[in-house]
């Protein structure tokens, strides 16, 4: 059996006698009030449990020893409940530690490792009662018995006795707490233990605050990343990244969102928004706002009419809510067209995007403002532009650039690093770390990239029609010879019948003239679609035909030869669009 090594002698037995002889075991009591001060100002005044842990080391080393730790369960770590009792068996890390005399011995447990499982020790039970127990050398060399590893991993070297204290908060063991004296030749005395105890008990709820707000950081984290959008869509109106960067400090996630929603006839609809507050109360807002904007999108409402419904929304989640004057939000709404390269933006106290060319140069797009949404009884502006094949458009929230709504350092660095042919995804990585902004950043940030497209002009095909129902002939001749044309010969009985029905009906039921275009994607995509405008408001929609019925059955033929179909609105009359996959 190997016999544990016995402790160091004073380095100065001279001077170790004296203290033996002249002084009461432990800090006076003036150095006692002036701790405890110390510890109600530090202990607890940060939410994060590492931070907790080595203030309390701080305050242990040197005031009442020479050396101390601090292990706390795995379960806290990741914001999981603890066990109710304190259990040796349960595995621990170690997150904090300072010694006195110099850095940590290396053979003993490192900051960041676990520590090893130990035999139950001497005045064990008091730690089960929340209590202060008490070991000397002898006890640590009877209870580990002769493993000579073992003593080195969790005795120091030297040590004379040893204090240590679970940290209780609430009735739970969120850790434990030791601290050694080595070269201090005075016994620990009972001021010593309620000095202990008391630090233990203000550190045991400081970790488990901290605790509680790591847990709910975490499900707010995850719930809003559940709710974004894929990080990246390759579609044929635009290539897209999103890049997401919750805040950092005591502020918790917050409520910033981005969504790429591809419309009808190769249009996408690209999202940033950004709701006031943080926690779970703000992601759940934000989830909210996404699915309203989903399905707002899907009516092919312009984008200020977008805007409003949101604002409507916004007053209503403000009606139902405890603090009212908490409930807004920010977002910028914007639709850009493959087909004729042009975006139509309106934003709601949102900051301006970014546009950057082929060539490198960055400019601020001009975009009015507008109110925050909830202010209500202010309608919002829409911008359009035309921008060159191959931009690249990017949205943001407010947490990217802070207070300054236009820095010109944004615009360089974009400049800088958003080139043709780098990857999306690490030009949005790039840009939430390094651009300008406050640090660490107080508030989440979400970015959105999309580098944008056109279709080519021999995709498209487009003719007009006069109201008479002899033009329908001519114009299922013409959809048959562009697919022909275009190698899409599977699709003309179908197209066919899909025109027929939708050019009879216009010229039927609203009694002017049409107008039918076709647009092919078979690269991405990978659809036909085919759209019928004419100048009226009514409604389409399918409906039963019962069996006597001679009509009432044209849209559902229509929905069955198609993946998708719908209708939107224009300044003057409707369209009907129809979608089908190619294979």
């Amino acid at each position: 059996m190997t016999v544990a090594p016995e402790p160091d002698p004073d380095p100065d037995p001279a001077a170790g006698a004296e203290a033996r002889a002249g002084a009461e075991p432990g800090p006076s009591t003036g150095s006692t009030a002036l701790l405890l001060s110390d510890a109600a100002s530090r202990i607890g005044s940060s939410l994060d449990v590492f931070q907790t842990a080595e203030d309390l080391v701080d305050l242990l080393v040197p005031a009442l020893g020479d050396m101390s730790s601090v292990a706390l369960t795995e379960s806290v770590l990741v914001g999981d409940e603890p066990l109710p009792v304190f259990d040796p068996h349960e595995q621990r890390r170690v997150v904090a530690a300072k010694h006195a005399h110099g850095p940590r011995p290396p053979a003993m447990v490192q900051v960041g490792e676990q520590a090893p499982l130990v035999p139950e020790l001497p005045d064990f039970g008091r730690l089960y009662k929340g209590g202060v127990a008490l070991w000397t050398h002898e006890d640590a060399v009877e209870a580990l018995g002769g493993d000579s590893e073992l003593f080195k991993r969790l005795v120091p070297p030297g040590m004379r006795q040893t204090l240590g204290a679970s940290l209780f908060a609430r009735g739970v063991a969120v850790g434990y707490v030791a601290v050694a004296r080595t070269r201090d030749p005075r016994p620990f005395g009972e001021e010593d233990m309620r000095i202990l105890r008391e630090l233990a008990t203000r550190a045991g709820l400081a970790v488990d605050n901290a605790r509680r707000f790591t847990r709910e950081h975490r499900m707010a984290v995850t719930l809003q990343r559940s709710l974004l959008p894929p990080a990246s869509t390759d579609i044929a109106a635009a290539e897209t990244a999103g890049t997401y960067l919750e805040a950092e400090g005591a502020l918790s996630v917050g409520g910033d969102w981005f969504d790429v929603i591809p419309l009808a006839s190769l249009r996408v609809a690209l999202v940033v928004g950004d709701v006031i507050g943080h926690g779970l109360r703000a992601t759940a807002t934000m989830a909210r706002l996404r699915a309203a904007v989903q399905t707002l999108s899907h009516l092919d409402l312009p984008p200020d009419d977008v805007l409003l419904h949101l604002d409507d929304l916004v007053h209503r989640l403000a009606a139902e809510a405890e603090h009212p004057d908490v409930v807004g939000a920010s977002c910028l709404y914007a639709v850009y067209d493959p087909i004729t390269g042009r975006c139509r933006l309106a934003a709601a106290g949102h900051p301006r995007p970014v546009v950057v060319t082929p060539d490198g140069a960055a400019r601020y797009l001009d975009v009015d403002p507008g109110p925050l949404l909830g202010v209500g009884g202010i309608p919002f502006e829409v911008s359009d532009v035309l921008l060159p094949t191959g931009s690249t458009l990017v949205l943001y929230s407010d947490g990217l650039t802070g207070r300054d709504e236009q820095p010109a350092a944004l615009l360089d660095h974009l400049s800088a690093t958003c080139r043709p042919g780098r990857p999306l995804a690490d030009i949005g990585d790039g840009l939430v770390r390094t651009a300008p902004r406050t640090s660490p950043p107080a508030d989440d940030v979400a970015v959105l990239l999309a580098r944008l497209r056109t279709v080519p002009p021999d995709d498209t095909a487009e003719w007009t029609y006069p109201a008479d129902v002899a033009e329908v002939a001519r114009a299922r001749e013409a959809v048959a010879g562009r697919l022909s044309d275009w190698g899409l010969d599977e699709l003309v009985f179908t197209t066919e019948l899909i025109v027929s029905e939708l050019v009879t009906n216009a010229i039927r039921h609203v009694g002017s003239g049409v107008t039918l275009r076709l647009i092919v994607d078979r690269s991405r995509d990978r659809v036909l679609v085919c759209e019928v405008s004419d100048t009226g408001n009514a409604q389409p929609r399918l409906r039963r035909a019962r069996d006597t019925d001679e009509g009432g059955r044209g849209l559902f033929l229509v929905a069955q030869l198609s993946s998708r179909w719908g209708s939107r609105y224009g300044a003057s009359g409707k369209t009907i669009w129809v979608e089908q996959p190619i294979d």
